[in-house]
């Protein structure tokens, strides 16, 4: 290859780079159409639906919608005279509400559910704190969003040990847990459970001797 004709060739690569540098993004003020922002998930279900649904007691549930919880208003099958005073029916209806799917709307606005079955509960056992409820299922070994909405749930309602609290145990002989539905908890239900261990059940007093 001849000297001019490298020259030639050496001259050229340098145009197409300085034309290639020249290709990078640079800052407009001239509007550039992106096309319409994504529409947000509305998490909300019509009022006109829910007020159509006259069987049952009212019960609220936290389901998963845009990456938190939010409560929905429902109704529950179950008659209100076997729900007051009974916690462990009362959790259970409000876990089979959990356990299904969402209805249709519920599922236009963005809802879902991470509750899946089988799953039950039932009350304490010796030694538990008389507002202990269990679950068939160890606590920990339900995925983090799952546990969210059940704590979420329980804590909101009556079955709640107060103070935005639920005391959950599982099967098994480990001792229930006192579970905390905070702002984090529903602002990140992918997160873990705020748990602490719950208070032993007094011990029950000895009988008083008879008088002779």
């Amino acid at each position: 290859m001849s000297r001019l004709h490298r020259t030639g060739v050496m001259a050229a690569a340098l145009v197409v780079a300085a034309l290639a540098s020249g290709c990078g993004i640079r800052t407009t003020s001239v509007p550039v159409d992106a096309g319409p922002a994504p529409s947000r998930v509305p998490c909300d279900v019509s009022g006109e639906e829910v007020a159509t649904r006259t069987t049952g007691i009212a019960v609220r549930v936290f389901l998963v919608c845009g990456s938190q919880l939010d409560a929905v208003d429902r109704r529950s099958p179950l008659q209100e005279e076997k729900a007051n005073g009974d916690p462990v029916r009362t959790a259970s209806a409000l876990l089979a509400q959990l356990q299904s799917e969402p209805s249709e709307s519920e599922q236009r606005a963005g809802f879902s559910t991470a509750v899946k079955g089988p799953l039950s509960v039932l009350g304490g056992r010796g030694g538990d704190p008389a507002d202990t409820l269990r679950l068939s299922r160890q606590p920990e070994d339900l995925t983090a969003t799952a546990l969210s909405q059940i704590v979420c749930t329980f804590a909101e309602s009556s079955v709640g040990a107060g103070d935005d609290s639920v005391v959950l145990g599982g099967p098994g002989g480990y001792p229930p847990r006192r579970y905390r539905c905070t702002t984090e908890v529903r602002q990140r239900p992918d997160a873990a459970v705020p748990a602490e261990a719950a208070p032993k059940a007094a011990p029950k007093a000895a009988p008083k001797p008879s008088a002779s």
